[in-house]
């Protein structure tokens, strides 16, 4: 295996929990990989987006931060572009120019943006990077709609491509989608569950994240004509990356600072989400735990918490970490950014993507955003 500086050496206070030897070159080769990925995909995604009628483009260019609630153009942050940065390396890791896996990173771009849409409804969130989001200007049946167009659209851009590569490639985006859609099914039951186990939470997670993160990580080498193997062994690491992705936002969500995130304060805690700091918390026992486990009970109860002040959440949170449930996650997301690196031992790859990938993995687990 070709190695980068990035070792696994510590947990740092918002879930960092890998650093390097030369930080800054590898800040640097990340930025350029995630900005290879926007430039190359955000041209063939606002041609597909023009293809909607109106006002559901309209609707989408809102949401992709091109303009704003005005119809003004914006340069509004767009995301992180993380998945068709993936999906760009991944057809150079089947020997393919990048720009083989360009229809990929825009399906999978696009089947994102359709569970964040329809994820924001659900969940009532009402900030997304820093702006109102689409339900909340524009109302929920926009979300739903322009969701459901997005989704459609992923499946075209790769279905016109007309080859046997592009039939293979769709098939895993709809696998991958079916279990994001299984996944999010899941973490809204598990709001109305006081327990839920930790087998089931990272089962829940590996679908509503994993698993669009893993067809990012093979999806270009399929268009670029990869076998099974190749194609597989990169969804696993896209697989156990996306693990690792989740469990930081999971610490995120509970300590995340506004600012950077874009949400509120103590956003997962405000919804009743059963996140892995919370579910690590309530099965590590004691009296920390306990205490938690009958906070999280009233809460179940009641029809309201927007009502409930700062220091109540404050309160729930300093009982997750005091249980363990904080310092849980963030080891499980250096198990999970560990086990995606060692993925790439199993396959023959160019030594300068190996690196890209692991430099990306290890983006993910210090991000603060």
């Amino acid at each position: 295996m070709s190695t980068t500086s990035s070792t696994s050496t510590s947990t740092g206070h918002r879930g960092e929990t890998v650093s390097s030897e030369n930080p800054a070159q590898d800040r640097a080769g990340v930025a350029a990989v995630l900005e290879r990925g926007r430039t190359l995909a955000t041209p063939v995604l606002r041609d597909a987006v023009d293809r909607l009628a109106p006002p559901m483009d309209t609707v989408a260019a809102y949401h992709f931060g091109w303009i704003d609630a005005e119809g003004r153009p914006s340069a509004a942050d767009g995301g992180k572009a993380v998945r068709p940065a993936l999906a760009l390396l991944s057809a150079e890791a089947a020997g393919a120019p990048p720009e083989t896996g360009i229809p990929g990173a825009v399906a999978v771009e696009l089947v994102h943006n359709f569970s964040l849409l329809h994820d924001d409804l659900m969940d009532g969130d009402e900030q997304r990077r820093h702006r109102d989001t689409v339900w909340k200007v524009h109302g929920p049946a926009q979300a739903i709609l322009v969701g459901d167009a997005l989704f459609a659209l992923a499946n075209e851009i790769l279905l016109e491509l007309g080859t046997v590569e592009a039939g293979r490639a769709t098939r895993r985006l709809t696998t991958a989608t079916r279990k994001l859609i299984d996944g999010q099914a899941q973490d809204i039951s598990y709001e109305h569950r006081e327990r839920v186990s930790v087998t089931e939470c990272l089962e829940m997670e590996g679908n509503k994240t994993g698993a669009l993160l893993a067809c990012a990580c093979s999806i270009g080498a399929v268009l670029g004509g990869a076998d099974d193997h190749l194609a597989d062994t990169l969804e696993a690491y896209g697989y156990h990356l996306g693990l690792a992705f989740q469990a930081v936002d999971d610490l995120l969500g509970i300590w995340g600072d506004p600012e950077a995130t874009g949400k509120q304060t103590w956003s997962d805690l405000r919804q009743r989400k059963k996140s892995l700091p919370v579910v690590a918390a309530l099965d590590a026992g004691g009296e920390a735990s306990e205490r938690l486990a009958e906070l999280l009970a009233k809460d179940a109860k009641s029809h309201d918490l927007a009502n409930f002040d700062e220091h109540a959440f404050a309160t729930r949170a300093a009982l997750i970490e005091e249980a363990g449930g904080r310092d849980w996650t963030s080891d499980e997301a250096r198990r999970q950014h560990a086990t995606a690196v060692g993925a790439l031992d199993r396959v023959e790859i160019p030594g300068h993507v190996r690196d890209q990938l692991v430099a990306l993995a290890d983006f993910v687990v210090v991000r603060t955003r």
